[in-house]
């Protein structure tokens, strides 16, 4: 078989002790990447190209290096979150909500050891994937246009509201808000500036990183103030740390649900793991037992394993169209785009016949990387949770200071000093107010995606808005956006009336 013969040339490539010590250095700065707030895979790998570059590496080796520095990151966003409560990218943010809980339950280790298994899960299937169905997955995903990228938001917003509240009009009102700060700046099409109020520090927008740093780790610190540590992880006593072998085969569906949509999230260009991540929770939560919905968000451990298998799968499946179509997948693959094209490698079709030592040697390397970042990453779960034992007084100011010297060495801005503070205290209120800071991310990531598609989409129809509708792709993404916004409503009385007389004698709680 072809397969079998291109992925020994791979193997031979990828083994050779050259390119194996590059996938290792490149997992380890990797995780270290990812676990810093602000900096993301994204900026790791774009700050990583100068140095392969300078380092005098050949094609294979600077995409090895770099391919693994990016799956790193992705296993590295999970040990924040879940220990801080502090993405350290914005995939990793759904990992916040059910992570950061078990970490104050005394259970980190627990939410390591299976957010660090269900990366392996999602990121070696969707290798596989990468492996079997790139030509394949990327004809589906060519066949999404416009229309089909504005249902496909649509249903990310109409679905925000089961997420972090169980209040329907609160998350409507995050994503809202988030929708707002993503319009602000310079109209694409028009060039006038939207929303900046003469503020020339504005014109550019509000950077994503900004809004999520201020979010989860200002706001955080600020929380700790007020409370004086009495609802944070940090100093919680730890039992003996050993792997949950029960607790860890329990999730074992969450994390072949999370990698499926994952990687399905990863191969629509444009969609990224951030997605990814989140539609691998929501489909997760909708097909978990009535009785279990309520646990998500309170630490339930398939809410880690889902979307940490589905931002790991879609970070492989991005590499899918950026490999035959030229169209970068994800804000990382855009990275490795302009990598390729500068080491005069045309991705596309004919990438796979004229040059499959690259694009073997690749897929081979990830394969092992894999394996690299699980032997690393699970015994490594003593040495993270003492993060949790570093007194407040250390750990607070250290982690403001990683957040804006990070945002500072990105914006080279004073101004996004103070917007992330002022994100901070709207996020802090928010927290007071019970209204979900997930939708208000999301609306900010996705928002400029979302008016860019609708716009293409008007220009194409000649303003008719039925364009909209005009696919059965499209269709049966409304249908499933208006279901994921009604359905919630419809069943929350539902879904708490057996919880109702357990509640009755604590009615004065």
């Amino acid at each position: 078989m072809d397969i079998l013969s291109n992925l020994a040339l791979g193997f031979s490539i990828a083994l050779s002790p050259w390119t194996l010590l590059l996938a290792v250095i490149g997992c380890f700065v990797g995780t270290i990447i990812g676990a810093l707030p602000g900096l993301g895979p994204s900026n790791g790998v774009a700050l990583l190209i100068p140095i392969s570059f300078s380092m005098g590496l050949d094609a294979i080796s600077a995409l090895v290096l770099l391919t693994s520095v990016y799956y790193g990151a992705m296993y590295g966003g999970r040990i924040s979150s879940i220990l801080l409560n502090i993405p350290g990218d914005e995939p990793a943010m759904m990992t916040c909500l059910d992570g950061y809980p078990m970490a104050k339950q005394g259970l980190a280790s627990d939410a390591l050891v299976i957010s660090g298994v269900a990366s392996f899960v999602g990121a070696f299937l969707a290798t596989v994937g990468l492996m079997l169905l790139a030509p394949l997955l990327a004809r589906v995903a060519f066949s999404f246009g416009p229309a089909e990228y504005f249902a496909l938001y649509m249903l990310a917003f109409c679905t925000l509201g089961g997420i972090g509240s169980s209040n329907q009009a609160k998350a409507a009102l995050a994503a809202a808000l988030g929708l707002g700060i993503a319009m602000i700046g310079m109209d694409k099409t028009t060039g006038m500036p939207r929303f900046t109020f003469g503020e020339l520090h504005l014109m550019d927008g509000v950077d994503f990183l900004v809004a999520i740093v201020g979010l989860f780790a200002v706001a955080e610190v600020f929380h700790f103030i007020e409370t004086h540590g009495r609802d944070s992880a940090i100093g919680v006593k730890l039992g003996k740390i050993t792997i949950n072998w029960k607790m860890l085969w329990s999730t074992r569906w969450a994390m072949l649900t999370g990698t499926g949509v994952g990687f399905l999230a990863g191969i629509l260009p444009g969609a990224g793991a951030s997605l990814g991540s989140f539609l691998a929770y929501m489909t997760q939560k909708a097909a978990s037992p009535a009785h279990e919905k309520a646990s998500y968000g309170k630490g339930n451990p398939k809410g880690v394993a889902a979307p940490e298998a589905g931002n790991n799968a879609a970070a492989g499946g991005a590499l899918i169209p950026m490999l035959t179509l030229g169209v970068p997948g994800s804000g990382t693959t855009a990275v490795l785009l302009a990598l390729l094209l500068t080491l005069n490698i045309t991705p596309g079709p004919l990438l796979f016949t004229e040059r499959p030592e690259v694009v073997w040697g690749l897929i081979a390397a990830l394969l092992i990387a894999n394996f690299v970042l699980l032997v690393m990453n699970v015994p490594m779960v003593k040495v993270f949770v003492k993060i949790l034992q570093v007194p407040s007084w250390i750990l607070l100011p250290g982690v403001t200071m990683v957040a804006f010297v990070g945002i500072f060495s990105l914006t080279g801005s004073s101004f996004d000093m103070l917007l992330m503070v002022a994100f901070g205290v709207l996020g802090w209120v928010f927290r007071k107010l019970s209204i979900p800071t997930v939708p208000v991310i999301l609306g900010i990531l996705l928002g400029n995606s979302m008016e860019d598609n609708l716009r293409r989409a008007m220009v194409l129809s000649d303003g008719d808005w039925t364009y909209l509708f005009s696919s059965p792709i499209s269709i049966g993404l409304w249908l499933a956006a208006a279901l994921g916004f009604v359905a919630p409503i419809l069943l929350r009385g539902v879904l708490k009336k057996p919880a109702l007389p357990a509640h009755d004698d604590m009615s004065s709680d």
